[in-house]
């Protein structure tokens, strides 16, 4: 599994050490990008992710890290931060009748878990366009994580 976990975890220097820089040339490709990924069934959008939650019909795993959790989660999602991802797999259904949906900040890390998970044949697992930074911006709810 520890495979899975090298194949998403992201290469090279981390956005911090990328600094405003990074963080600009970031928001400019998210901003300038259409969701072909949502068109082809890759992924969701926030609206829809929202809703399906709610109506308790699929599994919101929040991908982030502790202390991006601590900035507050969606309510029902399940805190799977991406570096215990090889550890939890098991968590995540395999049942294709349990649809999934994977989230992180900005759907960076959430897009490529997908489709990794895809690879391995979790057919029914996408994630969400907009990831939480969307989720937030939109002043949707947010909560404490669970301690």
């Amino acid at each position: 599994m520890h495979d899975l976990v090298r194949s998403v975890a992201p290469h090279g220097p981390s956005r911090r050490q990328f600094g405003w820089l990074g963080a600009a040339l970031a928001l400019t490709w998210l901003v300038g990008c259409s969701n072909a990924d949502e068109a082809d069934g890759k992924s969701v959008s926030l609206e829809v992710a929202r809703a399906e939650l709610a109506a308790g019909r699929v599994r919101l795993f929040d991908l982030r890290e502790p202390q991006e959790h601590a900035t507050g989660v969606a309510p029902g999602a399940t805190l799977l931060p991406m570096s215990q991802l090889g550890a939890r797999l098991a968590e995540i259904p395999r049942d294709p009748a349990q649809p999934v949906l994977l989230i992180c900040q900005t759907q960076n890390r959430s897009g490529k878990v997908a489709a990794a998970l895809r690879e391995r044949g979790y057919t029914h697992v996408h994630y969400v366009h907009g990831g939480m930074g969307g989720w937030a911006g939109k002043g949707w709810p947010m909560v404490a994580p669970p301690r």
